[in-house]
């Protein structure tokens, strides 16, 4: 119901051609009262007396209401033509204002009609302003240009004021954005120099060949501390970019980067004793190359690393209902439902992770979700009976209408390992 009355609701387009033509039909129905008043005032009333002798005075001789021999009285007649012209009179009053009434009611009618017609044009050339920041806005969306702007010329009114802040917006969100690039590309190098120079500094440490056991063993401890802040200085600039809008956005299959990132995951698969199992259906979509494949990458690697020894993985990709879907789900430990939604936000993870540094920064899912909302897309998470996690991501298909979309190369790729994940792909 709540559909159905937004749905019927008018737009201010009609609101404002229902508020026109109600006040034009107002003030002619005013108008029509007044001119039936003003009419019936004038007319000759019914009370005023009729002169008979003054209406027949001097008429021809046969006019006369001298009686003749036997006939009535003269007064007698006199009345009878008082009554007849008082008669007549009232029916041609009566008539009159009918006849106002009736063809100016009609009249009326057809000048509310032409007015329907007149206020719907009229609205329309109201709201003109109006549709020119519409489509303004809705081009900056599309194709994220900041630096476009409505540049109203007109009277100084509510539009032009709407304009005008609209305007300001977009430029504030224009500097905001680029002091946003400009902060980013900075500390993508004021971050990784230092830690890459530590990475080098350590390593020639350890190598040098008179370096005891403990210089070596602090070292690697060094290297494993070092190399986990390079991926937590790595997540957060990512998820910052991933946070702007994408532009680079190109034709792809999440098929074929779901297949890509497989190959690169499988040492740490085989390392982690982690079985996977494919089923990589045609999901053509289109977005930035390198963010979508890092959004494979995080679900996989968080797949890998939080799962047990000896456990299973599985993906499918799949195109259904106009959208392009990426399914991945793990054994491991068992996630409340309640906590589900937690893991998407940026350092969050369950239980005692965090103490954890082999299972990351706690970036991951918040890359992914960031990246999936850049793209116009969604991604959601649910408990897999059994233990582990089931993760949903859907992008919006690129796939024309009305053209099939290609079958899968070779139908679905077998797994890598055999295990009962085959049928966890498809909760």
């Amino acid at each position: 119901m709540t559909h159905l009355g937004e749905r019927l609701r008018p737009t201010i387009r009609m609101r404002l051609t229902l508020l026109y033509t109600g006040l034009f039909l107002c003030a002619g129905i005013v108008l029509l009262g007044l001119t039936y008043l003003l009419l019936q005032n004038n007319l000759p009333r019914t009370a005023d007396p009729v002169d008979v002798n003054q209406v027949f005075a001097g008429g021809p001789a046969e006019w006369s209401l001298t009686p003749p021999p036997g006939g009535p009285p003269a007064e007698t007649a006199a009345r009878r033509v008082e009554g007849v012209l008082t008669k007549e009179r009232e029916n041609y009053q009566r008539e009159t204002l009918n006849a106002l009434l009736t063809q100016g009611g009609v009249a009326l009618g057809l000048v509310a009609a032409a007015g329907l017609g007149f206020g719907w044009l009229l609205a329309d050339r109201a709201l003109r302003p109006v549709h020119t920041i519409t489509e303004t806005a809705r081009r900056v969306a599309r194709s994220h240009d900041l630096t476009e702007r409505i540049s109203y010329e007109g009277p100084r009114d509510d539009v032009k004021e709407l304009a005008d802040t609209f305007d300001t917006m977009l430029g504030r969100l224009a500097r905001a954005f680029d002091g946003q690039r400009r902060f980013v590309a900075n500390a993508s190098h004021e971050l990784r120099t230092p830690l890459a120079i530590n990475r080098t500094l350590v390593d020639v440490a350890v190598r040098r060949p008179d370096a005891t056991d403990d210089v070596k063993r602090l070292g690697e401890s060094l290297l494993v501390v070092n190399g986990r802040h390079e991926r937590l200085i790595d997540g957060l600039l990512t998820l910052a970019g991933t946070e702007d809008v994408v532009v680079d956005a190109a034709p792809l299959d999440l098929a074929d980067v779901a297949a890509h990132v497989l190959e690169q995951s499988a040492p740490e698969a085989r390392e982690h004793g982690v079985g996977t199992d494919r089923r990589l259906g045609p999901a053509p979509t289109s977005g930035d190359p390198v963010l979508v494949e890092r959004l494979v990458q995080n679900l996989v690697e968080n797949a890998i690393r939080h799962n047990h020894d000896g456990g299973e993985l599985s993906l499918t990709t799949r195109g259904r209902d106009g959208w392009a879907e990426l399914e991945i789900a793990n054994t491991g430990p068992a996630v409340p439902g309640y906590e589900v939604e937690t893991i998407f936000e940026p350092f969050r993870r369950l239980g005692n992770d965090r103490m954890r540094s082999d299972r990351g920064s706690g970036l991951g899912l918040s890359i992914v979700r960031a990246t999936a909302t850049a793209h116009g897309g969604t991604v959601t998470a649910a408990p897999r009976p059994g233990g582990g996690l089931v993760v949903t991501v859907r992008l919006p298909s690129r796939t024309p209408a009305g053209v099939p979309a290609r079958p899968a190369a070779n139908g679905p790729r077998p797994a890598e390992r055999s295990g009962p994940m085959g049928v966890a792909s498809s909760q």
